[in-house]
C-alpha cells in the first residue's frame, strides 16, 4: 500500500483538507505538520493547531504528525533546530529566508526546502515510500492560487497532488467548509518574521502583536549588521528598502488590497 499524506500548514486550505478527510471527501488519513520551531511559527497558528486542529483530528480518527528539524552531525547531532535559532547563530554566513536585497528582489528561499519539504520527504521515506512506490503528498493549494501548483517532483519518492484543485475549491470555499464543520477559521500560517509578508500583514503584526514586531525589527537589525561585517549590502524583511520600523510606521494602516497570497497554508510555503 502506498503512503498518502497531507502536508499540513495549519492555515485555511490545509484545515479545510482536514475537514474533507474527516468527511470522507478525500482519501487521506495522515496529516504531517513540519514545525519550523515554536519560536518561529506564528503563535496564533500553533495555538489553533493545539486547540482546534489536533482535537478535531483525534475525534475523527485522523493522524496529525508534527515534525521538527534535528541536527544530523557534529556537536548539534540530535538537537532540535529552529529556523529562528539558526538565523541568529553568530557564525552563520548565509540567510536561509528570502530577505529583500538592495534592488528590492527577495533573496534565495532555502527555509522551505530545509524545514518543511525535507522533513516531510524523510517522513514519507520512513513510512516506506520509494521511487518505485512513491508517496502521494497532498498540498493545500486552492483554485485562486493555481499558479503555485507544480507538477515537478520535489523528491524521487514523492508525487504531489492538489485535492482542492481537483474539487474546484477556492479559499472562500475552504472558509465555508471549516465553519460548517463547527471550527473557527484559522489565521493564515507563516513564520512571524517571514519576508514574504505583504505590507498589510506587517501592519497587522505591529498592531496585533507588537512584541513580535519588535523582535522582527531586532532580527532584521542582526541580519543587516552581519551582512555589513561581510562587506555586503543590507537586506531587509520588506521590499521597501529601509528598516522594518521605518517601513511600517506605528499608527498607520493600509487597506487590505487584493494582493498575491504569501502564506504557508499549504505547508509547503509558496510551492
Amino acid at each position: 500500500m502506498s503512503v498518502r499524506v497531507i502536508s499540513f500548514g495549519g492555515g485555511q486550505q490545509s484545515t479545510a483538507l482536514l475537514v474533507l478527510a474527516a468527511q470522507g471527501e478525500i482519501d487521506f488519513r495522515t496529516f504531517v505538520f513540519a514545525n519550523v520551531g515554536d519560536d518561529s511559527e506564528h503563535p496564533d497558528t500553533l495555538q489553533y493547531i493545539a486547540e482546534n486542529a489536533r482535537p478535531y483530528a483525534e475525534r475523527h480518527g485522523l493522524e496529525l504528525v508534527e515534525l521538527q528539524r534535528v541536527g544530523q552531525a557534529g556537536p548539534r547531532r540530535g538537537e532540535a533546530r529552529t529556523l529562528l535559532a539558526d538565523l541568529l547563530r553568530p557564525e552563520s554566513r548565509s540567510i536561509p529566508i528570502p530577505v529583500h536585497m538592495a534592488g528590492g528582489g527577495p533573496g534565495t528561499r532555502q527555509c522551505t526546502d530545509r524545514y518543511k519539504i525535507a522533513l516531510i520527504a524523510a517522513e514519507t521515506a520512513r513510512r516506506g515510500a520509494t521511487e518505485d512506490n512513491p508517496a502521494t503528498v497532498g498540498i493545500g493549494i486552492s483554485l485562486d492560487e493555481i499558479h503555485r501548483a507544480s507538477s515537478r517532483r520535489r523528491n524521487p519518492h514523492e508525487v504531489a497532488t492538489y485535492p482542492l484543485l481537483d474539487l474546484g475549491l477556492r479559499r472562500t470555499d475552504c472558509q465555508r467548509i471549516i465553519r460548517k464543520a463547527g471550527l473557527p477559521v484559522p489565521p493564515k500560517s507563516a513564520c512571524w518574521f517571514c519576508p514574504m509578508k505583504r505590507p498589510t500583514e506587517w501592519h497587522e503584526l505591529r498592531r496585533e502583536h507588537p512584541r513580535l514586531f519588535g523582535l522582527a525589527c531586532e532580527l532584521e537589525a542582526t541580519l543587516v549588521e552581519r551582512r555589513e561585517r561581510l562587506g555586503r549590502d543590507p537586506a531587509y524583511l520588506t521590499g521597501l528598502g529601509r528598516p522594518l520600523a521605518q517601513a511600517i510606521p506605528d499608527g498607520v494602516d493600509l487597506l487590505p488590497l487584493a494582493e498575491e497570497d504569501a502564506g504557508c497554508d499549504s505547508g509547503y510555503c509558496m510551492t
